[in-house]
């Protein structure tokens, strides 16, 4: 492209049209950018710097209307189809692509020469990958299949390149319709960007925004931190906590999902022999019941004697909360949801069977219940946990356990229920799925409609994906029912904040997928604004990230979803476990070792870099997936510990009935640990990130307060400074307090 150079200084000058196979040199004191028009192959020379050919250009375009006029140029292809424009502004280069009419559009071929020293990739949290690395050249290609879609599969818009001295960023302001293909090439990986313009999008112009920035790794994720204030879409949890005051207990609080969220749980029974009678009686609710039970419960009831064993116990005891629940469903639960009316029947029923079992029963009713209960909340008000968010795996939880919800509350607690619009299904279909249960007319009309005039398939196949503004309405009146009758102070809208979003072609309602992105964040902020409270989602992707306090995911994300070893194959010992009992799924609380490549590529510390973190931090509170608390992964505890740590982000536990006194000694420790970090640390920017030693175990956070977390991830004592840290430990040294050291070992339980 050297040789194009020399015919652009007088043309551009002057701003004449330039020839149309001439290339585009663009330069400052920083850096100079040779662009050729046709095919956007780019070459980039940092001062002092060797030239770094970013893309290699894809497939070229007739070019047309070439101008540039000192450090800006347009042109445009295709007869004027696409319009181009390219600004070098400090150090920063964009290029922005308008669209007279739909099409796709290649835009970057960077080859693997380009990743420099390592690839900075924001998979959930963030990734760094090695130049060389094999393990990520065997997955990334595969992982990413036809390519990563940039508002779904990445948790930031963007992608970096590490050069040692300084560093290279991509930014994607148009964060829609855009694929990224990885392919590996020789030792490294090759990235493939194209753009979709398409009838519902083609107004949008997609900006690319190419970042020069000195060997900071959290460059370019501070840049667009930078760029989200500047468009006004950045909201501080200082500023959301002053709109949602409770948003402040989020401050300090470790994330706790309670199981056993139906009326009753085993441990309720004083008297078996009493209950067992009662409900092989004539009594028109035992009647009841026991037509409800399936033929293994049926067989436990007839079987078990004056002292039922374990298994009999909680067979019977299961029945019977599926029966009342399908009773009590059976009284609002249809094709036209009686929102109003829904938490009557829980409480009429729960009446009957005090009526009834109360004999048989503890005394105090306002203490039955499983993981959701008063005596869950007592539990922890007496093991000096101050600050908790508490959640309940569906919101029904809330219908048979208000008085536990209001003794959490009262308590200080943030209780929180799962709930959900984003798939609808047909009524009578899977009621066990509650929160895809929102009626006919929903199921009928708010389905996303694809190009091809077909409905686009709901969550594993089932109903429909449902569009955000057709169903705010249910969310709206679903949503005053429960936290009319539960008393909820925090909200968890599962999905919404994934990023996962479609084009819907429904005529009357035509959405892109950037309107259907601001579609859940107003959702979200609704029932924020409309309920004062914290809302919280999946993940918590940038590009759906307003309206939410809280998400979960984006410290450890979902892992091996199709790997048969995690979901399927019983024997593995890799396997997650069922999702039964229902009070306490095994696939929460079985303890197993995380297979390879997973466990390297999601904990290994040389992997992991704080993309997100470097931009909400002090937005947005995150934790690991629901799927993968502190406890799950044998084999990954302490680096998921000490990563919680350093990134100081919440610990995430789950709780029932029979796990909690063995449980409850780890969350004691987890909270001594994070709770007084994130206490100073919650609202402030994470400003920094730094590799301490060439093998990458000792790493430091730095915070806009003058703040500073070190960790050792390391199996051997590390030198820092005039300290020596412990392995697996971390120094925490908070502006105007003594430093602290935590050790891993001291809550490994």
């Amino acid at each position: 492209m050297k040789h194009f150079a020399r015919v652009l200084p007088l043309a551009a000058a002057l701003g004449l049209p330039l020839p149309a196979w001439a290339g585009l040199v663009l330069h400052n004191p920083d850096w100079t950018v040779e662009l050729e028009p046709a095919t956007l192959a780019l070459t980039v020379t940092a001062a002092g710097e060797p030239a770094r050919q970013l893309s290699t250009g894809v497939p070229g375009r007739k070019v047309s209307a070439l101008r540039q006029d000192g450090q800006s140029a347009d042109w445009r292809w295709d007869d004027g189809r696409y319009r181009w424009q390219a600004r070098l502004n400090g150090r920063d280069l964009t290029l922005t692509l308008n669209a007279d009419a739909p099409g796709a559009v290649d835009l970057l071929n960077q080859p693997a020469s380009a990743m420099g020293k390592g690839l900075l990739l924001p998979l959930a949290e963030g990734s760094y990958i090695p130049a060389g690395s094999k393990l990520w050249r065997d997955f990334l290609p595969g992982f990413a299949g036809d390519g990563l879609d940039t508002s779904e599969s990445l948790s930031l818009p963007l992608w970096g390149m590490d050069y040692g001295r300084h560093s290279l960023h991509w930014l994607l302001l148009e964060p829609f319709n855009n694929r990224l293909g990885v392919r590996a090439e020789g030792q490294g990986l090759a990235l493939k960007l194209s753009h979709e313009f398409n009838p519902l999008n083609q107004k949008r112009p997609m900006t690319l925004l190419l970042r020069l920035a000195d060997d900071n790794p959290l460059a370019g994720a501070q840049r667009y931190r930078q760029w989200l204030i500047d468009e006004g879409r950045y909201q501080t949890l200082a500023d959301k906590i002053k709109a949602q005051p409770d948003t402040a207990k989020l401050i300090g609080a470790s994330h706790v999902y309670l199981w056993g969220n139906n009326l009753l749980d085993v441990s309720d029974v004083r008297d078996w022999p009493a209950f067992l009678t009662l409900l092989r009686g004539p009594d028109p609710l035992a009647v009841k019941l026991r037509g409800r039970f399936d033929s293994e419960a049926g067989a436990a009831l007839r079987q078990a004697g004056a002292k039922p064993d374990h298994y009999q116990q909680r067979v019977v005891m299961e029945a019977v909360n599926q029966a009342l629940t399908a009773e009590a469903r059976a009284g609002w639960l249809g094709k036209k949801p009686d929102w109003n009316r829904m938490a009557a029947p829980y409480l009429r029923l729960r009446a009957l069977v005090e009526a009834l079992f109360g004999p048989a029963l503890r005394p105090d009713a306002s203490r039955w219940g499983g993981g959701l209960s008063r005596k869950t909340i007592d539990a922890l008000q007496a093991a000096g946990l101050k600050r908790l968010w508490l959640g309940a795996d569906n919101w029904e939880g809330g219908l048979w356990q208000p008085r536990a919800v209001r003794a959490g509350v009262d308590a200080g607690y943030l209780m929180s229920s799962y709930d959900s619009y984003e798939t609808a299904l047909r009524p009578g279909e899977r009621e066990d799925w509650l929160t895809a249960q929102q009626g006919e007319s929903v199921y009928r009309q708010c389905g996303v409609t694809l190009a091809s005039g077909k409905k686009k398939a709901g969550f594993q196949q089932s109903g429909y994906y449902t569009n955000p503004d057709c169903v705010r309405d249910t969310l709206k009146q679903r949503t005053r029912a429960l936290h009319a009758a539960a008393g909820f102070n925090s909200w968890f809208l599962d999905a919404y904040a994934t990023g996962m979003v479609f084009d819907d072609y429904e005529p009357g309602r035509r959405t892109g997928k950037a309107e259907m992105a601001a579609g859940y964040e107003k959702s979200m902020q609704w029932v924020a604004d409309a309920y004062q409270l914290p809302v919280g989602s999946e993940m918590g992707n940038a590009t759906t990230s307003r309206g939410i306090a809280f998400a979960h995911g984006m410290q450890v994300p979902v892992m091996g979803w199709g790997d048969a070893d995690l979901q399927k194959n019983q024997q593995s010992p890799y396997f997650l476990g069922r999702w039964y009992p229902s009070e306490q799924p095994e696939t929460f609380f079985k303890k197993v070792p995380l297979k390879r490549p997973y466990r390297d590529l999601y904990f290994g510390a040389r992997y992991r870099l704080p993309l997100y973190q470097a931009v909400f931090h002090g937005s947005v509170i995150t934790t690991n997936h629901w799927l993968y608390d502190n406890l799950k992964l044998s084999n990954a505890y302490a680096d998921n510990l000490l990563a919680q740590w350093l990134y100081n982000v919440p610990p995430l536990f789950h709780l029932s009935a029979a796990s909690l006194k063995a449980r409850l000694p780890q969350l004691q420790c987890a909270d001594r640990a994070f709770r007084p970090l994130h206490e100073r640390l919650a609202t402030q920017a994470l400003t920094g990130f730094a590799w301490l030693n060439p093998g990458h175990t000792l790493q430091q956070t730095r915070f806009a307060d003058g703040s500073r977390l070190t960790a050792n991830f390391g199996t051997e004592a590390a030198v820092y400074g005039e300290r020596t840290l412990p392995p697996q430990s971390l120094l925490a040294e908070l502006a105007g307090q003594p430093s602290r050291l935590l050790r891993v070992a001291d809550c490994a339980g």
